[in-house]
């Protein structure tokens, strides 16, 4: 990574976060008004020519905004973001939620994909080491701008179909209990787009291994997603205690 400035640090952190919330280019302008910005748009629109110069910014063809590229979210996700941790009651509800059926693994699992996508209102997706696959949340994704497009719809679509290479995506060196995060080009050829998977291993002591994750856009938010993904991941290698 560059040695970024303290106002580029945050510039880019701003402008994140504002792409996040409304999916759009951001602008010097909405920058210094909504986010509070000591220098003037001049500034900005200077820092912001610089950090697209590093390779974390890029600008649409159709707009004087820009939008964060693949490596700013990856910079974002590990050194700028706060995690908004699940409050006690949110777990308390998400666990009652499938604690019925913790004693049947596969509904056990199919029900935890399901709320998972309710809870992050995109698309979630769990997998076992012998072959079976969940998904749910198909609608979620219609709700998001990216996928106004029908081919980014279809194309994800199509990509959840192929439950074999998404297990390929898993073949790598992936540590348990770790969140991992792939973006654009990071899903491989089949996925070409403004797509982002974020996932965990799940690993319990009698052999019970798998991957849980949340599919979406590349501007997923990632500080409510990531705490929830890991907390879904715990909560399976938990129950999986005593399958």
């Amino acid at each position: 990574m560059h040695d970024l400035t303290q106002r580029q640090v945050e510039i880019l952190k701003s402008l994140i976060e504002e792409y996040i919330e409304t999916a759009e280019p951001v602008g010097s302008e909405t920058l210094e008004k909504k986010h509070n910005m000591s220098a003037s748009p001049a500034t900005i629109r200077n820092e912001m020519v610089r950090l697209t110069d590093l390779g974390y910014l890029k600008k649409p063809h159709i707009s004087a905004g820009r939008v964060p590229t693949p490596m700013a979210m990856k910079f974002y996700v590990k050194q700028l973001m706060k995690e908004k941790e699940l409050s006690v009651t949110e777990e308390v509800a998400l666990k009652e939620k499938v604690w019925d059926l913790r004693d049947k693994e596969n509904d056990f699992l199919k029900q935890v994909t399901k709320a998972l996508a309710e809870k992050t209102k995109a698309l979630a997706v769990t997998t076992t080491s012998d072959g079976n696959f969940f998904c749910a949340g198909y609608a979620n994704i219609l709700d998001m701008p990216e996928f106004f497009d029908i081919d980014l719809t279809k194309a994800l679509l199509s990509f959840v179909d192929e439950s074999d290479y998404m297990r390929a995506l898993f073949s790598g060196e992936i540590d348990d209990g770790e969140i991992h995060i792939l973006l654009e080009d990071e899903l491989g050829p089949k996925l070409v787009g403004p797509y982002g998977f974020v996932f965990v291993k799940y690993h319990s002591p009698n052999h019970v291994v798998g991957e849980i994750g949340v599919l979406g856009p590349s501007r997923l938010n990632y500080n409510y997603i990531v705490p929830t993904v890991r907390y879904f991941g715990n909560l399976i290698e938990e129950i999986a205690k005593g399958w």
